[in-house]
């Protein structure tokens, strides 16, 4: 194989990838990248209004491939349906599904003035429904065409937090290790029941500076480490968070043909967090 046969093959060009969970830090990074090889992104959001700047700003920006907004919860099968019906018309098919969104609840973390015995029933039910359920149906929807195609990729957005349960976020931790089950029956299941040239896999981070996490690991006053920040470095071999761009090249691998014999696997990209023991 060559260098231009190598290249081609990160060449998104009339190739469609739906996106959950992409206006976030992370998803943002991913979103452009993708858009930049040339994509059409079908970018699933529940709130439009939230959407509508990173598309314009990608438009922008003359990349060769472009992303559409269709608004649509990950939790609402009936309004993925109709989205997945846009998409086809717009689009003219489904090749990837990004799983991206997710997230976690204050109520569904231990703290000193909520233990664990008083977790309450609707936060960690938020977090599962989320994380789990956020996943799950976006693949039933989507995948469904992909097994009517006879091909497609699906990729999920796990957590080195499933891999290595951190402490507090249990709610976060057992939903994302869900995620790395359900990657790995579905990839199973696509493969022997519809097609071996349907793909899942995930990519699982470690740690970055999201907003959702930025003030756990940063002091919001001085910008150092927190306690718990200074924690994770510690236990980083790298020595230091990641940057959204070091997600783009797993990504990128995990949704094109260079991966074509991959699948049931979850990738970390974490700085060596998960080979280091902490000694």
């Amino acid at each position: 194989m060559n260098l231009t046969e190598l290249t081609k093959m990160y060449d998104f060009t009339g190739r469609t990838v739906v996106v959950t969970g992409g206006t976030g830090v992370l998803g943002q990074a991913m979103v452009r990248a993708m858009v930049g090889c040339g994509a059409g992104v079908a970018l699933i959001a529940r709130n439009r209004a939230k959407a509508e700047p990173q598309v314009a700003a990608l438009a922008g920006h003359d990349a060769p491939g472009r992303a559409v907004i269709f608004e649509a919860d990950v939790l609402d099968a009936a309004a993925l349906r109709r989205a997945a019906e846009d998409v086809v018309r717009e689009f003219g098919r489904v090749d990837c599904l990004l799983n991206g969104a997710g997230g976690n609840h204050p109520g569904a973390t231990t703290k000193p003035e909520l233990s664990f015995f008083d977790l309450p029933e609707d936060a960690l039910r938020f977090v599962f429904d989320l994380n789990m359920l956020g996943t799950i149906i976006p693949s039933q929807v989507f995948g469904r065409l992909m097994a009517e195609q006879g091909e497609g990729i699906i990729l999920n957005v796990s957590s080195m937090s499933a891999v290595r349960p951190l402490t507090r976020v249990l709610g976060y931790s057992a939903a994302k290790a869900g995620v790395n089950s359900f990657t790995q029956w579905l990839a199973v299941h696509l493969a022997t029941e519809y097609s071996p040239r349907i793909r899942v896999n995930a990519i699982a981070p470690g740690f970055f500076l999201t907003e959702q996490n930025r003030f756990l690991l940063t002091d919001k006053e001085t910008g150092g480490l927190t306690a718990r920040g200074q924690s994770i470095i510690a236990h980083t071999p790298m020595g230091r968070f990641g940057e959204p761009e070091d997600l783009l090249g797993t990504l990128l691998w995990l949704l094109s043909p260079a991966s074509g014999f991959v699948t049931g696997v979850v990738v970390p990209v974490d700085g060596g967090f998960s080979a280091f023991g902490g000694v």
